[in-house]
């Protein structure tokens, strides 16, 4: 009896028990809930974040020497900024391999530093990530890098994937990139309606940069396919929309573009001088580009002997020059 008085006193009692164990309040939220599964995933990822943000501030300080006509020292501080990105980059692919961000950056930095193959193999595997839907930061570098090792098929298919409208001075570039490169293979009329193609049909009141470019890259395709008139009317076009500050415009254009190939620099720069009637600097840059083994080797030979027939003509005769904006150094790392 007693032992069954016990039970239903225990019994009786387990309501109010389990009332008051309702009643207890939830416990707060773990903070760190869910961040072990993110350490299995990517056990480096505040680390590799840090990284990728540090490579990112360094490649923008390098990247903003672009207008500055740079002295030895300025060019040394560059070139670090670009190795100190570069370090981290190796570094962080390492933790991270398939980061698609980390490959970006290590192939822009390492294209930026003369590293060719570590570029390529970055930017390939940032490309098989996404496929086509990659970044045009990705496929119009690689673009470029198979243009300057000659590579002109391989270049045209990544620049065709990168192409796009006149929206940044890299999608200009693309454009130029991609004539450049269908003119080297022989096919002189689509590199021409490329530029064409990316041009407002109406002129706007204002050039930017990407469009000076671009126009003033359908010159030079317009000379090197002796279309001289369609060349001068190009030109004549972009002089008169920019007034004064053509020169300094295209200069500001041309700082930009990493050439490919290299020596591309000195036709357009020879264009450009002789455009101004800066008949000296002119022949120097022509004389320059036919050191080259460019197919267009001939057109600077054709602007060397018309300027030197001009002096002929004309003995003594000095040609007004007009003032030039500072020289802008190409961006490149010597």
């Amino acid at each position: 009896m007693r032992r069954l008085a016990l039970i239903g006193l225990l019994l009786g009692a387990a309501p109010a028990a389990r009332a008051e164990v309702a009643e207890v309040p939830p416990a707060p939220a773990d903070p760190n809930r869910g961040d072990f599964w993110r350490e299995v995933i990517t056990p480096h990822a505040d680390e590799i974040q840090q990284l990728i943000a540090k490579a990112r501030n360094a490649l923008q300080l390098a990247d903003s020497y672009t207008l500055t006509d740079l002295d030895a020292a300025g060019f040394d501080v560059r070139a670090r900024l670009y190795a100190d990105a570069y370090g981290m980059m190796h570094y962080a692919r390492h933790l991270a391999p398939q980061e698609l961000e980390v490959l970006t950056l290590l192939g822009r930095a390492a294209d930026e530093v003369g590293k060719t193959r570590q570029a390529i193999d970055a930017l390939q595997a940032a490309y098989a990530l996404k496929g086509e839907q990659t970044s045009q930061d990705i496929t119009g570098r690689l673009g470029a890098i198979y243009l300057r090792l000659g590579d002109l098929d391989t270049a045209i298919r990544y620049l065709r994937i990168a192409q796009t409208g006149l929206g940044s001075p890299a999608a200009a570039q693309v454009l130029v990139h991609l004539a450049t490169a269908l003119a080297a293979r022989g096919e002189m009329g689509a590199a021409i309606d490329t530029l064409v193609g990316a041009l407002p049909a109406q002129a706007p009141g204002y050039f930017t940069p990407e469009i000076v470019l671009v126009t003033f890259a359908l010159a030079v395709q317009y000379d090197r396919d002796e279309q001289r008139s369609a060349a001068f009317e190009v030109l004549d076009r972009l002089q008169t929309m920019q007034q004064g500050s053509f020169a300094s415009q295209v200069q500001v254009a041309l700082a930009y573009v990493r050439f490919a190939p290299a020596e591309d620099q000195h036709y357009y720069q020879g264009l450009l001088y002789e455009a101004v009637g800066d008949y000296a600097e002119a022949r120097a840059e022509w004389a320059l580009f036919a050191t080259s083994e460019s197919p267009w080797r001939g057109r600077a030979l054709d602007h060397i002997a018309a300027i030197d027939a001009q002096r002929r003509a004309k003995p003594g005769s000095k040609v007004p020059v007009p003032v030039r904006p500072t020289r802008i150094r190409p961006h490149r790392i010597p």
